[in-house]
């Protein structure tokens, strides 16, 4: 016995029958279900092919559908090889497994920190603390230049750092790493370019230098020494710079006394000079009177001097003690009294004391006689 069948069958049927109009059904998304309807029947009654065919179109869609970040970059590939640079927002490529999409992140800042011992240009082992921050700019590079570009950075980073300390001496690196980060900088980018990584390097700093521990405390004990030295430096150069000026000064000084003394013995000697020349000049016109008048004033000058009353004819004089007390006036010239007989002048002098008149012939036993 067969029956025939009075509708359809199957998936699609009961489909149909929910969401037919009035039925028993609900009529869920009326416009798709038109849309089902319109699709052709693979394999007769059943139907899968047909939700074979959807499901592809679905993941088809999805698959060719690729939204990239801001962030990021997308690296395309077409069965392989590159292709192109997807850039953020959305995008579509072809269908894996003719395209694919490997997306970068190229705004991430990546850092890479690590601490290595070094020998510096003098022998001095030193640890030195690395710390580097990059970037991925360039993604088709960061995939395909270079096997690891991080793997890469690190190791160029090493090498760099361990030329550059090793150049410098202990100092440098301890008081003016600075400078050896900047140097250090620029030749770690110039590294990462010739090995096509696509990384550029943001920052890169020598936060720490310091020795290991086991040589720490002869490390110290140099460190002290130094200190000392420098302090001791620093003493002498302020003694130096006090010292110098005042013996410079008394150098001026004595040089200006020299110079003053030479001028005046000069013009001493120039006078005494030209004075001696003019009594020759005067002796040759006259050597009698010339001769009389040198004698009288040599007298003169001595007796100036004296405190004692000097006579010429052999006789006791009046000797004339002064005050100590008092100030010591000058003695007055003594008179010069011509001798008629020929012999040498006689010089007399008046006394000034008024307290000690009429004592001009006793004989005080103190007197002396200058011929």
């Amino acid at each position: 016995m067969t029956t025939q069948s009075s509708g359809p069958r199957g998936p699609r049927a009961a489909w149909m029958a929910w969401n037919k109009p009035g039925g028993g059904g609900r009529n869920v998304g009326g416009g798709f279900g038109q849309f089902l309807n319109k699709l052709p029947d693979f394999g007769g009654g059943g139907g899968p092919l047909r939700w074979a065919a959807i499901l592809l179109g679905l993941w088809l869609v999805f698959n060719c559908f690729v939204l990239v970040a801001e962030q990021q970059r997308g690296v395309v590939l077409r069965f392989g090889q590159f292709d192109r640079i997807m850039q953020p927002g959305p995008n579509f490529k072809m269908p894996w497994p003719i395209e694919r999409v490997i997306k970068v992140n190229a705004t991430q800042i990546k850092n890479y920190e690590d601490r290595v011992p070094v020998l510096t240009s003098d022998e001095n082992i030193v640890e030195v603390a690395i710390n580097v921050q990059y970037k991925a700019v360039d993604a088709k590079l960061y995939l395909f230049g270079t096997r690891d570009g991080d793997e890469v950075l690190r190791q160029a980073a090493l090498s760099t750092v361990r030329e550059l300390v090793g150049r410098s001496k202990l100092d440098t690196v301890l008081g003016a790493r600075e400078q050896l980060s900047v140097a250090a900088r620029d030749r770690l980018q110039k590294s990462l370019e010739a090995y096509r990584t696509g990384l550029t390097v943001t920052e890169l700093n020598l936060p720490d230098a310091r020795p290991p521990q086991q040589v720490k405390p002869a490390f110290d004990d140099v460190n002290s020494a130094q200190q000392d030295q420098q302090r001791l430096i620093s003493e002498a150069r302020a003694y130096a710079a006090k010292i110098v000026p005042e013996a410079r000064g008394q150098a001026a000084r004595v040089r200006t006394v020299a110079e003053g003394y030479k001028t005046a013995e000069i013009a001493r000697a120039t006078g005494d000079a030209e004075r001696f020349s003019l009594l020759v000049a005067q002796y040759k016109g006259a050597p009698e009177v010339t001769r009389k008048r040198l004698w009288l004033e040599t007298v003169q000058d001595v007796l100036a001097k004296n405190r004692k009353v000097v006579g010429g004819d052999g006789r006791q004089l009046i000797y004339v003690p002064m005050d100590a007390s008092s100030a010591t006036p000058a003695p007055q010239a003594p008179v010069v009294l011509p001798d008629m007989t020929g012999s040498a002048p006689q010089a007399t002098t008046q006394d000034n004391n008024p307290a000690r008149p009429g004592r001009s012939g006793r004989s005080t036993g103190r007197d002396e006689v200058v011929r």
